[in-house]
């Protein structure tokens, strides 16, 4: 059976209905859980006609990504934590949410990614969001798909 979950979550509903579906499959099956929050890198200041579109520093918002991880992350530790699962987590930035997920899986040593279908971006998908079909696409660990 699957002895390390990487559970990838950004605080939307389904996401935190994940979470909790993730620590009761983990509490059944003995399994520890990494929780992984995919913080975006700073866009690139964009101009038109000679304004400023976003004029955020990169410090101010590495420190608002910062800030919304450690939230959530926390949450999700504090769940775990409460039903008596062994859990850790893992904010990675990069703007390809994806690649960020299945990385965090490998380097630590996960033999199942447990991830909701659809994340904050909506349905950009008939079936599953865009993220979870390149996670399904390119991972060599296995991926269950929480609806």
């Amino acid at each position: 059976m699957f002895r390390h979950l990487l559970v990838p979550t950004d605080g939307s509903d389904l996401s935190t209905s994940t979470v909790e579906r993730a620590v009761s499959f983990a509490r059944e099956t003995g399994a520890n859980i990494t929780f992984m929050f995919s913080k975006p890198e700073f866009p690139v200041a964009m101009f038109s006609e000679g304004i400023l579109i976003d004029p955020v520093s990169p410090a101010r918002f590495e420190e608002a990504a910062a800030a919304q991880a450690a939230d959530i992350l926390k949450k999700a530790v504090d769940a775990a934590a409460t039903a008596g699962v062994a859990a850790d987590s893992v904010a990675k930035t990069s703007d390809m949410p994806y690649e960020a997920i299945i990385a965090a899986a490998e380097e630590k040593g996960c033999d199942l990614i447990f991830m909701a279908s659809h994340g904050r971006r909506g349905i950009s998908a008939v079936l599953l969001g865009s993220e979870t079909q390149k996670v399904l696409t390119h991972s060599k660990i296995p991926v269950l798909v929480y609806r």
